[in-house]
């Protein structure tokens, strides 16, 4: 970092001494404004892979960030909750255990979700099977509340009602203009897994990048639909602590009480679990390729134009050299070249990346964020592209000779 921050005060005193590397940038327009093109085009890429990558990572998160639990169950032989499924016996058995205050079993499950005006008869005429989307089920006892989102526990006592279940407000639209519906009607009806089912309250959430929305049942109305066979084996077990009851003792002690094919996990473990699932998914891999495409466009760029650059002025250089200036100080003014690339072209990029997320949010529904941790990110490989690209094309510079001049 020192030997870093040593170069940069090296490379503010060249430039202020004589603009040379600005002057020889400016001096070819076109080229200039083609490099800017070049890395502002890398940085787009860059910017809209990462931008997917943390909605997919965080989107796996949402679920476990808004449960309400001290400890959680999870199958030993599933890497992430949807896929788990263990008796529900093993909820009384950690019930039981010292320091346990509450066992509550969550149910999920996928089902297939119509779009309600897909129902009515004037859109239903030629169509003997309506198109469905996927949809995420989440069901629990409503006496014993799993979820920490206000609107969930405030509609507790809706859940009852058969065949009521609570909709996310945050769900994509092709599953249809739910809360438009609901703030007219007070209710909407629907199929869902081809069983009937209504809209009886809202809650906001955010689906998954699998899973176009999210619904909150009963495990009552999750029985009825599903069977009652379901019941008896549970996605993710919900432990409540005792006040001052220490987490890792209780952990210990369900370790020792209960068979190995169950995971005793602390909030951050299921979390950071559902991260470690997804990084195994080929989506995130090709995301992360297409960043790394992106900076190796970058450099390409960049080298591409400072080469040509040194080329042309080899000459010049070689004259310098003659006059006393060292490599070490002409190498200055090549990574100079780099950074003033590197931050000319990072505006542009940062400003379309914008428009890029805009479009990705309104019409590919994919809620991308511009957040500061991406930002920041993104303008360090900016710089290290620049960077690598400058101290590739110094090799070129080295090759000035003043015997080839004079």
């Amino acid at each position: 970092m020192k030997q870093f921050y040593l170069l940069w005060q090296k490379i503010y005193f060249y430039s202020r001494k004589t603009p040379l590397a600005w002057l020889q940038l400016s001096h070819q327009k076109i080229r200039l404004t083609v490099a800017i093109l070049g890395v502002a085009f890398s940085i787009i890429l860059i910017f809209t892979q990462l931008g997917i990558r943390a909605m997919l990572f965080e989107g796996v998160t949402l679920l476990p960030e808004n449960l309400n639990g001290d400890l959680y169950l999870l199958s030993a032989y599933s890497k992430n909750i949807r896929n788990s499924s263990f008796p529900q016996i093993y909820l009384y058995q950690a019930d039981a255990i010292e320091g346990v205050a509450d066992a509550r079993p969550l149910y999920v499950d996928t089902g297939r979700w119509v779009d309600p005006k897909l129902l009515e008869p004037s859109n239903n005429i030629n169509s003997t099977q309506p198109q469905s989307s996927r949809i995420q089920m989440l069901a629990f006892n409503p006496t014993k509340p799993v979820f920490t989102i206000p609107e969930i526990n405030q509609q507790l006592d809706l859940l009852a009602i058969p065949g009521g279940i609570l909709y996310d407000t945050l769900a994509k639209s092709k599953l249809g203009d739910i809360p438009k519906l609901f703030a007219k009607n007070g209710h909407v009806s629907s199929i869902m897994s081809n069983r009937r089912v209504t809209i009886v309250g809202l809650f906001n959430l955010g689906s998954t990048f699998y899973d176009e929305g999210r619904a909150v049942m009963s495990d009552w109305n999750f029985g009825r639909m599903r069977g009652w066979e379901k019941l008896d084996t549970v996605s993710l077990g919900v432990l409540s602590l005792e006040p001052g009851a220490n987490p890792q003792a209780v952990i210990k002690r369900i370790q020792n009480n209960l068979t190995r094919d169950i995971r005793v996990l602390t909030p951050q473990e299921l979390a950071q679990g559902e991260q470690n699932f997804v990084a195994q998914w080929p989506e995130g891999k090709v995301l992360n390729f297409g960043a790394a495409i992106g900076f190796i466009v970058g450099i390409v760029v960049v080298y591409q134009v400072i080469y040509t650059d040194v080329s042309e002025h080899l000459p010049e250089y070689a004259t310098l050299k003659a006059m006393g200036y060292k490599n070490r100080n002409l190498s200055l003014v090549v990574l100079q070249q780099s950074l003033i690339l590197a931050i000319m072209g990072f505006i542009p990029g940062y400003i379309a990346s914008h428009g890029i997320y805009y479009i990705l949010v309104e019409f590919v529904e994919l809620p991308v964020t511009m957040e500061l941790g991406i930002t920041l990110r993104v303008l360090t490989l900016n710089i290290l592209m620049c960077i690598i690209a400058g101290v590739i094309a110094i090799k070129k510079l080295l090759t000035a000779d003043p015997a080839d001049i004079f």
